[in-house]
């Protein structure tokens, strides 16, 4: 056996600093328009285009949930993670409706028993690992997760749901501007793309394997307040459900019910231990009153904190 080995130097250097997200769909590209039979029902879609725009613009009268897919940037999915998007095809049997690519001359079948049985299973294991406090959840009425069970009348989710008090995560109230609640997190990886792909702050990543799959931090720390966070609130606004909230409507949509909170509904929480960091982008730091007229300082806040 030879003992020779490759040098250090022949690898070229790294440079990327910043993880990026974890998308490892392959591309969904065309240069035509592609023609799609949809339940009976032929529509054309532009080029690129999935199944499930084609479903969309059929308008079918089965629900088909894309939970894990946001459908406002381009740079976000699509994922294939919930598989709550599944469709029958001629061609390839069931498949996520989501990331498949859209070609001509497809048939598709939304009401498809095998179809429709993939969604109801892939719903329920959804479910089965989500806190359903909905009556204290800052997304009530306005998660995503909730109009699919509503959609496909969820009376109760045959795998159960996560009701063990002992195995909840705590919640992180760390941060001045984004509530975390992990037990209501469906691993979409939507934040984690927005973070890193989008906004490229590469604060947010998924770590853990298994069961002990989370949404965790780059810079290896626990807390929202410990991260590298520059609060632009981006995560917040394309998570499908309640785990990530923007602070101070965290309790907006929640039903008060008399010694049931938000926080002894979970038992634990990480408070926040320092004072607020105050704006921490750079746009809303110039634009600050307490910071517009402020001379220039070294970076660091009154707070002995240091902005990003």
């Amino acid at each position: 056996m030879s003992s020779d080995h490759t040098h250090e130097t022949d690898a070229p250097p790294l440079t990327e600093t910043i993880a990026p997200g974890t998308a490892s769909d392959p591309p969904v590209s065309g240069t035509e328009r592609a023609t799609v039979t949809v339940d009976g029902t032929d529509v054309t879609v532009e080029p690129g285009s999935t199944l499930l725009d084609a479903v969309e613009a059929a308008d079918t009268d089965d629900t088909v949930p894309a939970l894990c897919h946001y459908d406002r940037e381009d740079e976000i999915g699509p994922r294939s993670e919930c598989r709550t998007c599944m469709v029958e095809t001629d061609a390839n049997g069931v498949v996520p409706a989501c990331s498949h690519p859209a070609e001509d001359g497809a048939t598709v079948r939304t009401a498809a028993d095998p179809a429709a049985e993939a969604r109801d299973v892939n719903l329920d294991l959804v479910l089965s690992d989500h806190n359903l406090r909905c009556t204290t959840c800052g997304k009530n009425g306005r998660c995503e997760l909730q109009d699919a069970a509503i959609d496909q009348d969820v009376q109760e989710p045959r795998y159960g749901v996560l009701d063990d008090r002992d195995a909840y995560e705590p919640l992180d109230d760390t941060s001045s501007f984004i509530q975390i609640d992990r037990n209501k997190c469906i691993l979409c990886n939507r934040c984690v793309e927005a973070c890193n792909d989008v906004q490229v702050e590469g604060v947010l990543r998924v770590e853990g394997s298994g069961q002990d799959t989370r949404i965790g931090f780059q810079s290896d720390v626990e807390t929202m307040e410990d991260s590298a966070c520059v609060s632009c609130g981006h995560c917040a606004t394309v998570c499908p459900t309640g785990s990530l909230v923007e602070k101070g409507i965290e309790d907006a949509t929640t039903i008060p019910l008399p010694g049931f909170t938000q926080k002894n509904s979970v038992g634990k929480s990480y408070e926040r231990h320092g004072k607020s960091k105050g704006p921490m982008t750079p746009k809303k730091r110039v634009d600050s009153p307490a910071t517009r007229d402020a001379p220039a300082d070294d970076g660091d806040d009154a707070d002995g904190g240091e902005w990003p």
